[in-house]
């Protein structure tokens, strides 16, 4: 049985950063397309940063692109999403999701079958 486990949100002001962690069990980060989704209060779940099986290839959401990085540590088989100069509109709870695919990234929820609990993250102005 695959799980999925975040850790690291919490509060932080505008211009700050934080690293949120997903703890893969029951398959490997190393077989699997991975992704980050995010949903705000009131709003439909969105994908944030995805990344390929083989780990080499990643797509974000715009609203992200140069102050998000996702990647993952295929040993201790984590994925990382590290977020820089957060601002007020990346308030949301936060979600890691695996494929049972090896390609991607894949940009559609329904492409993804495991999905952690969530984590939140609130971004003060």
């Amino acid at each position: 049985q695959v799980r999925l486990e975040e850790s690291g949100g919490g509060i932080a002001q505008t211009g700050e950063s934080l690293r949120l962690s997903c703890t893969v069990s029951g398959t490997s980060i190393n077989t699997n397309a991975m992704a980050w989704y995010r949903q705000s209060e009131g709003k439909e779940r969105e994908i944030v940063a995805a990344i390929d099986g083989f780990g080499t290839e990643a797509t974000y959401v715009d609203s992200v692109k140069g102050r998000f990085t996702i990647s993952r540590d295929r040993y201790k088989n984590i994925l990382f999403l590290e977020m820089n100069s957060l601002k007020p509109e990346d308030t949301a709870v936060y979600y890691c999701a695996a494929s049972k695919y090896y390609g991607g990234p894949y940009l559609t929820a329904t492409d993804y079958d495991s999905w952690g609990q969530g984590s939140q993250v609130t971004v003060s102005s």
